[in-house]
Formats: structure tokens, C-alpha cells, sequence
């Protein structure tokens, strides 16, 4: 085309970059647009679906409920408390799955559980009382569908402690199990003696502790950390470590002064501040307020839950209310622990996509450009990331703002509908399970949602789509 001052020839290329490359190697000037064709099989439903009347006002809803969302941790209780969860009732990570699809780490996080509870005396005992199914004493469930999330295997039994969130402006609670911490641990699916010894530990002297500092000092404002933390070099997934100390400091003076022993004190600061992923399990929470804000607008299509069990990926839309998109979860790539490698590994688990859900962890990686050193990749990877996740959301949380690219809001609001249109997927990073029950977790690392749960929550959408008035 021609420029309307001067007639100076000006391209727009779309598409093969070989043609644009061939312009500018003549010295034309040419404008190159990033166009990809619709994922196959997608055009009908993603016509019916984008020709929705209700869906940009929806969308727009979703945004801002998401946005105006806040967290704030006001209590640290047990599982039976805030949930009503009874002996030999569990929740776990992702979508739901019976025992003989369980992956590894969270058949391994189950007989953990088992164990802890008492239920079982041996490991071999309580795979056998988990494998009974229907006939057994013991029940499990998704913990999204009870308005929580779980890290990794993400098993959460009736004497485990939960941070308490709640959203005051829309009203709304979420919840997640404390942080044990890395390596054996049972959210990757280890049960061993040192394991179960730990979670007591958290349950006896940690969980009350807690709870005395919160009610103590009053709520904690989580989301004013998380808009701290993202810009001094965390990402909300695998990187907390300004997060986590920013929460010692608040709440480090109510646990001195609640009367408890200096030594149990002393060690609990001990085990925060020595934990770098203890805000992982305040930030997840957080971000299920926020998608929780957006949930079940009619004909809306962003996101509002991805998560994993080890076996299946599935996410949630708000316009299709609680049902689950699946698809078998991809084995993410990264770097490894020691003598383990790829082979070790079990595919994607856990609730912490959550995370990415609201525009961090993955999609964040601008912010965090040294994550790279735990996850792999390279800086200039992890800017490109966070650049083209704005291709598949709805609008920018400024919020939580990135500082390396101009304090630009996070990408936030994932839409079905630019995910099919673009191809373009969520980028994830997360840690890395070993695939064998017990191993405890073998590294970390990135990885992405198969393409088929949005396709599939797409052809959801365009059923649900009303017809015409004139039909």
C-alpha cells in the first residue's frame, strides 16, 4: 500500500516470514502481523461462539470482578473445621479421578494421608484400603469442588491445617493446606516416617501458631504482597521468596507475643523462613478468589480453573459453570534433581495453575527473569512468555504490574476463544513428581495444557450459545 504523505510503498506481511524477509532485504518497508489460522475443527464452533450477543459484555464482567477481587488470610484452621471433612474423606488436586487412573505422587499423597490419619498402619495397608473403591471406608474429591486448591498432588485429610481467605468484596472464602516444603514431601507423593513426622509437627505446633499470629494481628492482606512481591523478582508459582519473607515480617511480631513457648517460636519462624515456596500456598488461594469472582456468567468464555491430577488436565469456564474440560496432562521439561531425569518424571500435577489463571506464575516470568535458573530456559524466553500470553486474555490486571515491560498490567483472563483462534497455549511452570509413588519431587520445570480441553470447553460454549430470536 501506499503511504497517503509521501507514496513511499509500505507491506504488511501475515503469516510465512520468508516473504517478509524477502521485502526487507530490499530495503522495503514492510509491518509484520503474528497470524495463525484457527485451530483445526474449531471454525464452526468458534463462529457461533464469537457471534454470541452476550459474550463481550460477559467477558467484560468477568474482567472486572476478577480485578476487584481482594484476599485476605483470616484464620489458620483444620481441615474438619473449615471444611466438615470427616475420617477417611480426602481432597486432592485437579479433576476427578478414581484410583485406578491415579498417577503415582497422588496415590503416593493418599497413602501418606492414610497413614497420617491413622487409618492404616503400613503403607501396604493403606493401598489397600484406597484400592477397595466403592466398598472401602475411604472418599475423595476434587478440593475445587469444595472451594479450595491444593499444591501438586494437593491431598488434603481432616487433621491437616488450611489457611482461611476471604474475598471482602464480593464475600467469597477460598482455602489451601500449609507449605511442608521441598523434596520428600507428600504433595509430590512421598510417605515416608520423616514425612509423616513433619505433617504432625504442622498440625500440632505450626497450624495453632499460626492461627494465634493471625487472630493476634487481624487479617493479613495477601493481594497488596503479591502486587509487592511481582516486582521484587517473584513470579507467584515457583518463585516466592520475597512473598514468603514479606508474611514472616507481618506476622513475626503477633507469633513472639502470643504466648507460646520461644523454642516453638523459634522454630516456626525457623521453618518459614527457610521454606522459599511457604507463600505459594497464600497465593494460590488468592488467585481462586479472584477466578472464583468471575465463575458462572452466561456466556462468558474466560477461564477460571486449570489444574492437574497427574493423570488428566482440565480446566473450567465461567460460562459452563463447574464442568471439567480434560485431556490427557503433558510430562513437563526442565531441569532435574540429582541423579533424576525425564524418565522419572509424572506428567503435570496440582492446583497451582491456578496462578497462571490470574496472570502469574508462568505468564509472569517477565517479572522473574532469574526463575529461569530453577525451571530452564532463558531470560530473553521468559520475556518473550509473558509477551504472548496477552495474546490469549482478556485484559491486564495493573495490579500486579511488570516492571521490565513498562509496569504493564498482568495478563489476566484467559479466553477459550483466543486460545483456539491463536493456538497459542498458557505457559505453565511448576515443579516436576516422580512418576513412582513415594519418590517425592525430581525437579521443575515448564509445561503446557493440551489443546483439547479448550477446544472441548469451546464446543461447550457454542452448544450453549441461544439461537437467534428469528429461530
Amino acid at each position: 500500500m501506499a503511504d497517503l504523505l509521501n507514496d513511499e510503498p509500505r507491506v504488511v506481511s501475515a503469516g510465512v516470514d520468508l516473504f517478509a524477509a524477502a521485502l526487507a532485504a530490499q530495503a522495503v518497508p514492510v509491518t509484520t502481523v503474528d497470524w495463525r489460522p484457527p485451530v483445526a475443527g474449531t471454525s464452526d464452533d468458534l463462529a457461533r461462539v464469537l457471534a454470541d450477543p452476550r459474550r463481550p459484555e460477559a467477558n467484560a464482567l468477568a474482567l472486572s470482578r476478577m480485578l476487584e477481587a481482594g484476599a485476605d488470610l483470616v484464620d489458620v484452621r483444620p481441615a474438619s473445621e473449615v471444611l466438615g471433612l470427616e475420617p477417611g474423606q480426602f481432597l486432592h488436586a485437579g479433576p476427578p479421578v478414581t484410583w485406578d487412573r491415579a498417577s503415582g505422587p497422588l496415590r503416593g499423597a493418599l497413602i501418606g494421608a492414610t497413614l497420617f490419619e491413622g487409618l492404616a498402619t503400613s503403607p501396604g495397608e493403606a493401598e489397600a484400603l484406597l484400592a477397595a473403591g466403592s466398598g472401602s471406608s475411604v472418599e475423595w474429591s476434587p478440593c475445587h469442588d469444595r472451594g479450595g486448591v491444593g499444591p501438586m498432588a494437593g491431598v488434603v485429610s481432616p487433621s491437616m491445617w488450611l489457611f482461611e481467605l476471604a474475598d471482602p468484596v464480593g464475600g467469597r472464602t477460598a482455602w489451601c493446606s500449609l507449605n511442608e516444603g521441598l523434596g520428600a514431601v507428600l504433595r509430590y507423593g512421598a510417605y515416608g516416617p520423616e514425612v509423616i513426622e513433619r505433617l504432625r509437627w504442622m498440625a500440632s505446633a505450626l497450624g495453632p501458631l499460626l492461627q494465634a499470629a493471625v487472630r493476634r494481628r487481624g487479617p493479613v492482606d495477601v493481594k497488596a504482597i503479591v502486587a509487592q512481591m511481582v516486582q521484587m523478582g517473584d513470579e507467584g508459582h515457583n518463585r516466592n521468596r520475597a512473598g514468603t519473607l514479606m508474611l514472616l515480617r507481618d506476622l513475626l511480631p503477633a507469633l513472639v507475643d502470643s504466648g507460646a513457648p520461644s523454642s516453638d517460636v523459634a522454630a516456626a519462624a525457623a521453618f518459614i523462613g527457610g521454606n522459599d515456596h511457604f507463600f505459594l500456598n497464600l497465593v494460590m488461594p488468592a488467585g481462586k478468589l479472584q477466578t472464583a469472582a468471575a465463575a458462572g456468567i452466561a456466556g462468558c468464555s474466560v477461564v477460571t480453573a486449570m489444574a492437574r491430577n497427574g493423570t488428566d488436565f482440565g480446566i473450567q469456564v465461567s460460562g459452563t459453570g463447574s464442568a471439567w474440560f480434560t485431556a490427557p496432562a503433558n510430562t513437563p521439561s526442565g531441569l532435574y534433581l540429582g541423579a533424576f531425569g525425564p524418565d522419572d518424571a509424572n506428567p503435570d500435577i496440582g492446583d497451582s495453575a491456578i496462578t497462571e489463571t490470574i496472570g502469574l506464575g508462568g505468564f509472569a516470568m517477565a517479572a522473574a527473569p532469574a526463575i529461569v535458573r530453577f525451571v530452564g530456559g532463558s531470560v530473553p524466553d521468559a520475556l518473550a512468555t509473558s509477551r504472548l500470553m496477552y495474546e490469549i486474555t482478556v485484559g491486564e490486571n495493573p495490579a500486579y504490574a511488570f516492571p521490565i515491560l513498562e509496569f504493564r498490567g498482568a495478563p489476566t483472563g484467559i479466553d477459550v476463544t483466543l486460545v483456539a483462534r491463536t493456538g497459542v497455549l498458557p505457559q505453565i511452570n511448576t515443579g516436576i513428581a516422580g512418576r513412582v509413588a513415594g519418590t517425592g519431587q525430581v525437579g521443575a520445570g515448564l509445561v503446557q495444557p493440551p489443546m483439547d480441553c479448550f477446544t472441548a470447553a469451546l464446543s461447550a460454549l457454542a452448544a450453549a450459545v441461544p439461537p437467534p430470536a428469528s429461530e
